[in-house]
């Protein structure tokens, strides 16, 4: 096991302007399951290459456990990496595949062989170690690449998206596997993903970048409560945290005929007429009175159930996402009328990453 910090660590490839990470600095715990997320081009997997090796930091330092390996080969780094297309042997078997890394430290054959056992019984490969990866579906190849990886008992496990190339049921049942596999070994693991849903259901604690930038790290329950900016508040959940400007006034924000009461040092805080509001889905309520919402598409999941439609404000017509009661969900084309819940809304400043305002 062991702890890893990355110090203001950047990366700037050649004949870009902007770096594709930038004066990264994060810390993760010892034994602790680190989720990088963030949209295409956030710098995610760049900064899991880089704790690798396998990219060169241009300025600032990666270290692991107090020591500086910024410039250690990969060999020297004492990490073990899953990539997202298994990156299997087709001709050898999937126990020779596990132990192949094992075979070139020239480790004994019968250590090998146990090592590849025990790690096949933890991973419930112990009878597919004869056979092939044609022979194995998406999910065993996955858990033979992890198993590879485990058998080295490295210091650190790095994951770049391994579930992407599985099924939706796959998806669930591996994300499962890895995250009891994860706390059984208690081994340090830094995992990239672009699914907000994986990385809320897997990580200790999660770190959201955009642009390279480091936008926060937190467990993933406070990044869904407590999101520290606009960015982060749309980008974490499913559906994603309604977002719209709203006019303010000397008693607080309007929509429609329901006022929302912001104390008077937030009024002064925001210091313009208008405000960006978040609400997620589940605190916009269906109600007698409020603000007419025309339901554009209704998603039923069983034992949930999603309204998608508009709003009408003042000129504008502004999208709106509410949970609504699964057992008598609203129709297509339906007009509902709907308020927001007034402890439940967040404050940002206007723009695309505008900090959180706290309401005092």
């Amino acid at each position: 096991m062991a702890t890893i910090t990355f110090d203001k660590a950047t990366r700037l490839y050649a004949r870009s302007d902007r770096p594709a990470v930038d004066t990264l600095d994060l810390e993760v715990e010892d034994g602790e399951l680190l989720v990088l997320v963030g949209p295409s081009g956030c710098g995610k997997s760049t900064s899991l290459r880089m704790l690798a090796g396998l990219e060169e930091v241009d300025s600032g330092r990666i270290l692991i456990d107090g020591q500086d390996i910024t410039h250690a080969g990969p060999r020297e780094r004492d990490i073990a990496m899953v990539f997202q297309n298994y990156a299997l042997y087709p001709h050898m078997t999937v126990a020779a595949n596990m132990g192949f890394a094992l075979g070139l430290a020239k480790v004994p054959k019968p250590e090998i062989r146990q090592r590849v056992e025990e790690a096949a019984k933890l991973l419930d490969l112990h009878d597919y170690l004869d056979r092939r990866p044609s022979a194995l579906s998406g999910g065993q190849r996955q858990r033979v690449a992890m198993g590879r990886a485990l058998v080295r008992s490295p210091r650190v496990f790095l994951m770049d998206e391994p579930l992407s190339n599985l099924d939706a049921k796959l998806r669930v049942q591996t994300r499962s596997q890895i995250t009891q596999l994860q706390r059984r070994l208690g081994t340090t693991t830094v995992y990239v993903t672009h699914d907000q849903v994986e990385a809320m259901t897997m990580g200790d604690r999660v770190a959201v970048l955009k642009a390279g930038i480091l936008q926060q790290c937190a467990p993933p329950r406070e990044l869904y409560r407590n999101p520290v900016n606009a960015f982060v508040a749309g980008f974490m959940g499913s559906p994603s945290m309604n977002q719209f400007l709203l006019p303010l006034d000397e008693n607080g924000i309007r929509f429609g005929d329901q006022t929302i009461a912001i104390p008077r040092e937030t009024r002064a805080e925001i210091g313009r007429s208008e405000v960006t509001v978040g609400i997620r889905p589940e605190h916009v309520d269906l109600t007698d009175s409020g603000v007419e919402l025309e339901i554009d598409v209704v998603e039923e999941l069983g034992a949930e159930a999603y309204v998608f439609g508009r709003i009408m404000f003042d000129t504008q017509s502004i999208p709106l996402v509410a949970r609504v009661d699964w057992r008598n969900p609203p129709a297509k084309g339906d007009v509902v009328r709907v308020r927001l819940a007034d402890a439940h809304v967040h404050l940002f400043h206007p723009g695309p990453e505008g900090a959180r305002i706290p309401r005092l």
